[in-house]
This record gives C-alpha cells, sequence and structure tokens, in this order.
C-alpha cells in the first residue's frame, strides 16, 4: 500500500494503518536515533515519541516531502530535546568575539581509514561538535538549517563544523601513526 493512502487512512485514525506505516518505518528510525542516544532505551522511546508526535500532526504534513523525511526529521528534533534535557554541557561560543568560519569542502581522510573508524572518532567528539558533525556530514543538513534544529546561529554552526572536523582530523592522524586508541 502506498504511503500517501497509509497517510490518509491515519488521518482518519485508522489503527491498522497507523501500524503499518509504523512497521514500515520504525527500523529505519531507530537507526537514526541511536546515532544521537547511544542507550537503546533512549534510542527506542525517542523513536515511539517521534511517531505520536507525526500521528497526532499528521495533519500538518502536506507532502512536499516523503514521509520518510518528514518523520526523519521529527525523530531527529526528538533525540536533540532528549540531549537537551539531559542539560549536556555545551562549549560556548562568544557570538560577538568569533569571526565566521567558512565551511571547507574538505573532508577528506587517509585511503586506509574505514568508515568504522570514523564513525568512532566522531563518537569521541565533543557533544556541540559531534551533533552538528552528524547533522552536517551523515544527515545532509546544511548551516541554516543546523542552527534552526538545534537553536544556534549559523556562525556556531560553521563554527562547530569546524571545530568538531579539526578535532575529527586529529583523532584519525592519530590513529594512522599509532599514537591514538
Amino acid at each position: 500500500m502506498s504511503d500517501l493512502l497509509l497517510i490518509e487512512q491515519c488521518k482518519q485514525s485508522n489503527r491498522k494503518a497507523q501500524l503499518a506505516l509504523y512497521r514500515k518505518y520504525c527500523d529505519g528510525m531507530f537507526i537514526i536515533a541511536q546515532r544521537y542516544l547511544k542507550d537503546t532505551a533512549a534510542a527506542e522511546d525517542a523513536m515511539q515519541e517521534a511517531f505520536v508526535k507525526a500521528f497526532q500532526k499528521l495533519s500538518q504534513f502536506k507532502g512536499d516531502v516523503t514521509f520518510g523525511a518528514w518523520i526523519k526529521r521529527i525523530v531527529i528534533n526528538t533525540c536533540l530535546d532528549t540531549i537537551k534535557a539531559r542539560k549536556i554541557e555545551t562549549e560556548t561560543i562568544n557570538e560577538e568575539v568569533f569571526t565566521i568560519i567558512e565551511a571547507e569542502d574538505d573532508w577528506s581522510v587517509a585511503d586506509e581509514t574505514t568508515v568504522s573508524e570514523v564513525l568512532l572518532a566522531i563518537e569521541e567528539l565533543p557533544d556541540n561538535y559531534k551533533t552538528t558533525v552528524k547533522l552536517f556530514l551523515i544527515e545532509g543538513y546544511d548551516h541554516q538549517e543546523i542552527s534552526e534544529i538545534l537553536q544556534i546561529s549559523e556562525n556556531a554552526s560553521r563554527t562547530y563544523l569546524h571545530r568538531g572536523k579539526t578535532k575529527l582530523k586529529e583523532k584519525l592522524k592519530h590513529l594512522r601513526y599509532g599514537t591514538g586508541y
């Protein structure tokens, strides 16, 4: 059954359609939630909460993006809300002092570096850098979208990304030369 037909049935509170839509997307959304919340139970909770929000606000779904993209945004926002609720301390940026750092397109790493090594290195970044790097590199959001999601300025997003990238390269360089891990 197509997503649009399922969505129309869900808007009419059809529980079977809701279950079908949930089953179609739950595995992928759980993986996304786990990218942000390492605790399996917390990731499951965030995913479940995101689906509840999605079904409650299904009337706002206009079909200008796929349902998968729409629910993905809700899952990410729910995960970020969970992280904020934990009151994770992040490094603050004095907006008046820092200069705009132009985002570089150079995200190259040594050929022998594996995806697993890169993902592990990202996980070791400070939380504000880690979240920004994930949203930019893995999810494909731009600085405007990241600033809206994290409720920070676009300049802060660029700065976090630049600093995260610098730390990431440092970690991967140490890995290559055997001085890290």
